[in-house]
């Protein structure tokens, strides 16, 4: 199999863009280069890896599973470059971080492993809050870090941010939906739609912000705070939910598949990263820690996901 890292490099920067001359810009090569990139990668996996339009590409269920698999691939690659210089034995003590329960569970997984492999001697202390309750412990010192979603900071006085990831919403459709196989989608396509809506993280109060924005409103038929339960009822066609590439798998529970559309409106990414109380010295562990992170994620800039 003749696939390369630049190749997939490629592929990952057009999944996030939705437009190849926007990924070929952002990478500094020519379109060409980046096309070519996907039909190796097409042709060598034997699927269809994305869905062409008029103004950009969409990812077809196949690519999101390749997608998450490439990801994974540069992870591997970075952490390998890093490892002979970054495992530090001789660091030891505790950190507690916070997190709200998004980033729980679809974002820190990662992040965590990586970070125990370059510093076996240092504990983790996770906590499980609510971002009001993330923040108050932050500013009283009881919480050394938090990962959250920077987006929805309220107290911007007290608390310095730094964003990792900024990942991006799109529309989730079951298959057979005709809006899945339209060039072009705006909120006013989505409002009359039965709209599924998710609350955890303040989800719905975000949603709601940008929708009136745009002078529309979801048509609501149910209210969750299980991404499981969205993904399951719009796989089976009760309605559609914009939600973050971040929380995104093509399949549900029940194994009925799900496409996710970019909207061509002022729809914001969510935003994920981390915080402490600003002006507080960091102990040694929760340096640490935030170093690696910004390493990792932001050496170039909030990465897109």
């Amino acid at each position: 199999m003749s696939i390369s890292l630049r190749q997939v490099r490629y592929f990952i920067a057009t999944a996030e863009a939705g437009k190849v001359s926007t990924a070929a810009s952002a990478l500094g090569v020519s379109q060409s280069a980046v096309t070519e990139a996907i039909k190796v990668l097409e042709r060598e996996t034997g699927s269809r890896l994305f869905r062409r339009f008029s103004n950009g590409v969409a990812l077809t269920p196949e690519g999101n599973q390749f997608l998450l698999h490439a990801r994974n691939v540069t992870a591997a690659v970075q952490d390998a470059l890093r490892a002979p210089r970054q495992v530090r034995v001789d660091l030891t003590g505790k950190v507690s971080v916070a997190m709200t329960y998004t980033v729980a569970g679809y974002f820190m997984p990662a992040p965590l492993a990586r970070f125990r492999r370059s510093f076996p001697g240092i504990e983790i202390e996770l906590h499980e809050m609510d971002r009001r309750e993330i923040e108050a412990r932050l500013v009283e010192g009881t919480m050394d870090l938090a990962v959250i979603l920077t987006s929805n900071l309220h107290n911007d006085a007290e608390i310095e941010t730094e964003t990792l990831i900024q990942s991006k919403r799109r529309l989730w459709l079951p298959t057979n939906h005709p809006l899945a196989h339209t060039g072009r989608v705006t909120l006013a396509d989505v409002a009359p739609e039965p709209y599924i809506m998710l609350l955890i993280d303040e989800a719905e109060q975000t949603a709601i912000s940008y929708w009136h924005k745009r002078g529309f409103s979801p048509n609501v038929v149910f209210r969750t705070s299980s991404v499981e339960a969205v993904r399951s009822m719009v796989a089976t066609g009760a309605g559609v939910a914009i939600l973050s590439d971040m929380v995104y798998r093509p399949w549900s529970l029940e194994g009925d598949r799900i496409e996710a559309r970019l909207i061509d409106d002022d729809v914001p990414s969510m935003n994920v990263g981390l915080a402490w109380k600003r002006g507080a010295k960091l102990d040694p562990c929760a340096k640490a820690l935030r170093d690696f992170c910004h390493i990792t994620y932001n050496s170039a800039g909030a990465m897109t996901v």
